[in-house]
């Protein structure tokens, strides 16, 4: 049996629907009829972005290659960053950044330090406010 050749519209309707495989998922399930999408299709063109959620893993997996290469491109940037440092500037930087942290601890300890003190202090020797000596 001879088969018919199709309408060039629907061809490239056929086509597209290949790379978007979650069309046929939609239409399967109730979301969708073909006359729906093969309408939005025409109108809207196969650029539209409606159709990124019905791209096939393949096309994802491309992103995400680009992606990839992308993460590898700032890390890259980051051990060439890494490799120009001079370690002995780096030293120096963290050692006025602990000298820092010290100052600052001392100065909290010094406050925290009065408060506890004040706290710990043993109770004057006259602890009975209402005192009475005999005459």
């Amino acid at each position: 049996m001879a088969r018919k050749s199709l309408h060039p519209s629907v061809e490239q309707f056929k086509s597209f629907v290949k790379k978007h495989p979650k069309l046929l998922k939609s239409v399967r399930n109730g979301e969708n009829t073909w006359q729906e999408v093969y309408e939005d299709w025409y109108l809207l063109g196969a650029d539209d972005p409606k159709w990124n959620s019905f791209k096939d893993a393949g096309a994802s997996e491309e992103t995400a290659v680009e992606k990839t290469e992308t993460d590898k491109g700032w890390m890259n940037q980051i051990t060439g960053i890494i490799k120009k440092m001079d370690a002995n500037q780096v030293q120096n930087h963290i050692q006025q950044l602990s000298q820092a942290i010290g100052a600052i601890q001392g100065v909290l300890g010094q406050f925290q330090g009065g408060i506890e003190q004040k706290a710990n202090q043993p109770p004057s020797a006259n602890t009975n406010p209402f005192s009475f000596k005999k005459d």
